[in-house]
């Protein structure tokens, strides 16, 4: 609703609408401007219940339906505006970490700069990437904080107890590296704070096109809502039931038993029947089928669907959410929810995912310890001012980092979201993950759309000469063949087989139905 209502004002809307035939409960909501009504539809409608309240305010009050799918439009522009504001303030930290770290080094010049001691402790490029990684860390990177968390305390980590693990252990690592460095003169600093801050770049480059994925396929389920007519011409009828006039009202307003008028070349609003005139319908949206379907008085139409010729008045059965338009749409969504068996194994996968990797990140750092303790590797391995606990936990961490973008949870919902979208724009609609996986094992295709594949009678599509012939006398026989009868025609077929087995016809035809 749109306006400014009192206490007076609220408690006339509401009684106003109560006092409406099937309403049931009533909820308004002042902050939201927003009124919740439960309601049979077989006594009343959006429409009597919108009029009812513009009635009782005497106009100070717009009132219109809320639509769900606006709400998540929104909810999803704004999660998308984040990922993206969230990821380009990480470059604008990560490329200077990553340009100190990877490329100025081999500049001379830049190399110079980077190694001169500030405050006569650490270098200038060890400072410069600490300052810049830390807000990448724990500000830009916070989401994974709270996601961590939330997992933690349901007892089931995900990929983001993993991204937190391996950041949190590369930077405090490199905070450490650098830290000793500046308190020991024979330490040399080996930081890894340009890893940290470029993990977590990537994983918000990947939310963010994953989101994309998302919000391109809630366009693919647009398109199909927008099949339907936005307005309609409703029919006025007096108490004998003959039209006294005509109104044009939004298509979402139409109410069960109203009477819709449709011109020709006009969508169908409503999915409801024909109670007067004839005309031919075009139903290729729902049923693939190009031939438009005649339609007279008692047929049943579908909304969306396009009037070719005539005008024809029906009466709504199904509005709504009940409309064919809308279960094709809810199928579309939970084809997208659904999972497929191999999301699915991915599912079972990641219970145990991120619990393993963490113990091998243990045992590889356990194991190059104990190698180094035991000298089982040569000590020219080991880099300089460096000791074998330092180098077994750079391999610990190596391990850990490596794992964390890990797309296993990921790669195929997207996948099966974004296919279904796509195919929904398309006209095709795919029953969730496990069909599109069971596609693969598919060898023979069978169709039945007589007048949109075939024209549902046989035609020569192809010949075949066995031996040299007349040619005129060859396309005598092939003319002859098409124009004659189906009866006919498949008697000539058997006889041309028959003369073709005893070698007495020097030709073949191959025929299509």
């Amino acid at each position: 609703m749109d306006g400014v209502l009192d206490e007076r004002s609220l408690m006339i809307v509401k009684s106003s609408v109560q006092a409406l035939p099937g309403v049931e409960n009533i909820k308004i909501d002042t902050k939201l401007h927003k009124v919740t009504i439960s309601y049979k539809p077989e006594q009343t409608g959006p429409r009597d219940l919108i009029e009812v309240i513009k009635s009782a305010t005497s106009g100070l009050v717009n009132a219109s339906i809320y639509l769900e799918a606006d709400g998540r439009d929104q909810h999803r522009y704004v999660e998308i505006k984040q990922y993206r504001q969230s990821f380009l303030w990480s470059l604008i930290f990560t490329i200077p970490v990553f340009l100190t770290s990877m490329v100025f080094m081999y500049i001379p010049w830049l190399k110079a700069g980077l190694e001169r001691k500030v405050f006569n402790m650490m270098s200038t490029g060890e400072l410069l990437r600490w300052i810049l990684s830390t807000p990448v860390q724990f500000v830009i990177g916070r989401k994974f904080y709270a996601g961590a968390y939330k997992a933690m305390c349901r007892g089931s980590p995900n990929m983001d107890v993993l991204i937190a693990l391996g950041t949190n252990t590369a930077y405090f690592y490199s905070v450490y590296s650098v830290l000793r460095a500046a308190t020991s003169a024979n330490y040399m600093s080996t930081d890894f704070f340009e890893t940290s801050s470029m993990l977590i770049s990537f994983i918000l480059l990947g939310k963010y096109l994953e989101i994309l994925a998302k919000g391109k396929t809630s366009e693919a389920i647009a398109k199909l809502m927008d099949l339907a007519p936005e307005t309609a011409i409703l029919l006025i009828h007096d108490h004998e039931g003959n039209v006294v006039g005509e109104k044009e009202i939004d298509s979402r307003l139409i109410q069960k038993n109203d009477v819709i008028k449709v011109v020709p070349g006009g969508k169908v609003a409503s999915d409801g029947f024909v109670i007067w005139g004839q005309s031919h319908v075009n139903e290729s949206m729902i049923t693939g089928e190009s031939r438009p379907v005649a339609k007279r008085k008692g047929d049943t139409v579908i909304g969306g669907t396009v009037n070719e010729n005539g005008v024809l008045h029906v009466r709504a059965t199904f509005v709504g959410s009940e409309s064919a338009l809308a279960q094709i749409v809810r199928l579309v969504e939970s084809a997208q929810m659904a999972k497929a068996p191999v999301q699915k194994f991915a599912d079972q996968i990641s219970r145990v995912f991120v619990p393993l990797v963490i113990l091998f990140s243990l045992l590889t750092w356990l194991a190059w310890f104990v190698a180094g303790r035991l000298h089982s590797y040569p000590n020219s391995w080991l880099p300089p001012s460096m000791d074998s606990f330092q180098l077994a936990l750079q391999f610990g961490i190596s391990v850990m980092v490596i794992a964390c973008p890990c797309a296993l949870g990921l790669a195929t919902p997207t996948a099966v979201m974004v296919a279904t979208g796509v195919g929904a724009s398309q006209g095709v609609l795919i029953k969730g993950g496990q069909a599109l996986e069971s596609a693969q094992k598919v060898d023979c295709i069978v169709f039945d759309k007589t007048g949109t594949l075939t024209i549902g009678k046989p035609v020569v599509v192809d010949t075949r000469l066995l031996k040299n012939t007349v040619l005129r006398e060859f396309y005598d026989y092939a003319a002859a063949a098409e124009v004659c009868s189906t009866t006919l025609m498949f008697l000539i077929i058997f006889l041309l087989n028959f003369s073709i087995s005893l070698k007495l016809f020097p030709f073949s035809l191959i025929f299509i139905l």
